[in-house]
């Protein structure tokens, strides 16, 4: 694995200013473009799976997080409050107070359970500079969160499938664990004084992955401080690690903010909040991903998915054109043209890019073209139409292949 930080910037999908300040990284065009198929990805995922999408506010009143119990527990990684209209208002540390709020809007049957809250939201945490490097470790956080209300029978069928989730996502994304690991309370006064809530939460995780087979360890003094956690580890071509996915299991909140449904017996009930994220922070996944790929996205997920090369500048406005089609279809496509070199120095720019797409003369008059693909196939010339639908049939199904088997392939004489 190569280094995100270098890499990235070198690849122009991100950088830092020291007048935006350390921890606070900005997106340029091509990590952008990353950044907001990752996001459309992973909420058709979740859509499919039952979840429905809110919108919430990164401020909030002090006292919402005295409720949750952040104030009390995480504070030192909370940035100062800011007095606004005789009220203090803090920029939030999680979702999950916003979310059980949404919940607690509402009335709620027990009919109506699970019911599933889903955001691609802001959070903050006041980091130590020396902690903070590239996209893995920052202070404002786009993460991929969701709070699952269930009733304490439904908690390990939903857990299990969020856990299928992660791992589903993981296989498209190409994305290794490093291991799963049960994230346990030490000792220390920074967990919520409730043993026997602890100890229900920590034996429905252990039974989950248990279940799952999946091989985890326990480490104790790793949970949240409402409750214990899955968390899925990564690690980088450094060997460090840390934590991307995870699954949280949660009495503690719901019985802060008196969250109720009503029971098949017309009785008040306490829900049990389940905290989920699939690829937790955005910013986090990107790093990995840069690494884990050195810049070679697969073709869904890469920036520039086509370059369309014309051979002279007799072919730039069929290459123009090609580029146009791809644009219309949905797919994210550049020309590079003779002003940028050679046709060999071309295609050695665009190395990462998945598809390279060849105009010469004949692929003009023939309305077709020659692709290359990244990993060396060079295609027989194609109808434009054929080739573009192979490509947007590959994406769309989120494929980690470049092409499909059955194509043909030959040498081409364009090979630079």
């Amino acid at each position: 694995m190569q280094d995100h930080r270098k890499l990235g910037r070198e690849l122009e999908l991100f950088d830092t200013d020291p007048l935006i300040g350390a921890g606070l990284p900005y997106w340029l065009p091509a990590g952008a473009a990353v950044r907001h198929t990752l996001e459309e990805y992973i909420r058709d995922v979740e859509r499919k799976a039952g979840y429905r999408h809110v919108y919430s506010p990164v401020l909030g009143k002090r006292e919402l997080y005295e409720i949750s119990g952040h104030w009390a527990h995480y504070r030192d990684d909370m940035f100062p409050p800011m007095d606004l209209g005789g009220e203090q208002v803090v920029l939030r540390p999680s979702l999950c107070p916003h979310h059980a709020l949404i919940f607690r809007s509402r009335a709620h049957s027990y009919r109506q359970l699970p019911l599933r809250i889903a955001e691609l939201g802001g959070m903050y945490r006041s980091e130590l500079s020396g902690v903070l490097g590239g996209l893995t470790r920052v202070r404002a956080i786009q993460l991929n969160d969701a709070h699952i209300f269930c009733t304490l029978e439904q908690v390990a069928d939903e857990a299990r499938a969020a856990l299928q989730l992660i791992r589903q996502a993981y296989d498209t994304l190409g994305i290794s664990p490093a291991r799963y690991r049960l994230s346990l309370p030490g000792p220390g006064g920074k967990y919520v004084a409730d043993p026997d809530m602890w100890q229900q939460a920590s034996a429905l995780l252990t039974g989950i992955l248990d279940s799952a087979g999946v091989p985890y360890e326990a480490a104790e003094g790793e949970a949240a401080f409402y409750g214990p956690k899955i968390d899925v580890q990564v690690s980088d071509g450094a060997g460090r690690e840390a934590t991307l996915s995870t699954i949280q299991i949660d009495f503690h909140q719901p019985e802060q903010f008196n969250l109720h449904y009503i029971g098949p017996d017309g009785a008040k009930h306490q829900p049990v909040m389940i905290h989920r994220s699939i690829i937790g922070s955005v910013e986090r996944a990107v790093a990995y991903l840069i690494e884990a790929h050195g810049g070679a996205f697969p073709g869904w997920l890469a920036p520039v998915q086509l370059v369309a090369l014309p051979i002279s500048d007799a072919e730039v406005p069929a290459a123009a054109a090609l580029v146009q089609r791809c644009t219309d279809q949905g797919l994210r496509a550049e020309l590079a043209g003779p002003e940028h070199g050679t046709l060999g120095a071309r295609i050695r720019a665009a190395r990462l890019v998945p598809y390279q797409a060849i105009v010469g003369s004949k692929e003009v008059a023939d309305d077709q073209v020659a692709l290359r693909v990244r990993d060396g196939r060079r295609m027989d010339a194609l109808p434009v139409a054929e080739a573009l639908a192979r490509i947007g049939a590959l994406t769309a199904a989120h494929s980690l292949d470049l092409w499909d088997t059955g194509a043909p392939t030959r040498g081409h004489a364009y090979a630079g």
